[in-house]
């Protein structure tokens, strides 16, 4: 799970990247949390990154966190989920942060257990950010977490079971729960299993390129897992009569590339 905390503060944002870790990694999937001074460096870091939540102080230079979520939700049309960490404490204060898209509102000091239990019960209510169910459907997609495979329903109704391995399954989730929307890199390496190492470049094409065959992501399926230059990855359901060519989903070089490859 990855986290974006904005706040100036150093005391307490080393307070709060310790207190969020310690109460939710649960060991099911570590927790990491990426720290931001300046609501400019977040802004733009929101423009290449993916993250399952951001944690948002008010007060902060350049651009302070209410001005933040304004730009995400009216210019971005983020949904991610937001909670504001403030000591502004007046109801019109809390009221104008909640109108504006926040998913909560706590006031500083704030305490851990209860911020974490904020966090939890918002996570579980997006379905998309909640530990792996064990199926989840997305249309004729269906995910068994319990048997690491993919069902998928054909046209003529004929189910076809998918088998998968571990990182294909982690990596295949998190591109359907974010369906529209671009995925970054680091994220997609997060559902990999890589922390404080690096992944070579071709290692995650690879792995996205044999998910696309596997799971008929193309236009014949409605779905195109497209390249998303700087960024990432993005799978979107196609128009009716749109044509897959018109992507980039994949340069031609790269694939053949990953192609020769795809058994090593």
């Amino acid at each position: 799970m990855r986290i974006a905390v904005l706040d100036d503060d150093p005391t307490q944002m080393g307070f709060l990247v310790h207190a969020l870790k310690r109460g939710l990694d649960t060991g099911d999937e570590t927790v990491t949390c990426v720290p931001f001074e300046k609501g400019e460096a977040l802004r733009k870091s929101l423009r290449q990154e993916t993250f399952d939540l951001l944690v948002l102080d008010w007060n902060v230079p350049d651009l302070d966190g209410v001005e933040l979520l304004h730009w995400l939700r009216s210019f971005q049309k983020s949904d991610v989920p937001v909670i504001m960490l403030s000591s502004r404490s007046a109801e019109r204060d809390v009221a104008g942060a909640l109108g504006i898209g926040a998913d909560d509102y706590v006031v500083k000091p704030f305490r851990t257990m209860e911020l974490c239990a904020r966090i939890r019960r918002l996570l579980a209510r997006k379905p998309m950010l909640a530990a792996a169910a064990e199926q989840e459907r997305f249309g004729k997609w269906r995910f068994d977490q319990a048997n690491l495979c993919v069902h998928l329903k054909g046209n003529d109704g004929v189910v076809t079971r998918i088998p998968l391995t571990d990182r294909e399954f982690r990596l295949a989730l998190a591109l359907f729960r974010h369906m529209g929307h671009p995925v970054s890199r680091a994220y997609l390496l997060e559902k990999l299993g890589v922390h404080g190492m690096e992944m070579p470049s071709r290692a995650l094409d690879s792995h996205i390129y044999r998910l696309r065959s596997k799971l008929g992501l193309h236009s014949a399926s409605g779905l195109r897992l497209q390249t998303v230059y700087g960024r990432g990855y993005r799978l979107e359901r196609l128009i009716e009569g749109e044509n897959e060519d018109e992507g980039t989903s994949m340069p031609d070089s790269a694939a053949s590339g990953m192609a020769d490859n795809e058994d090593g």
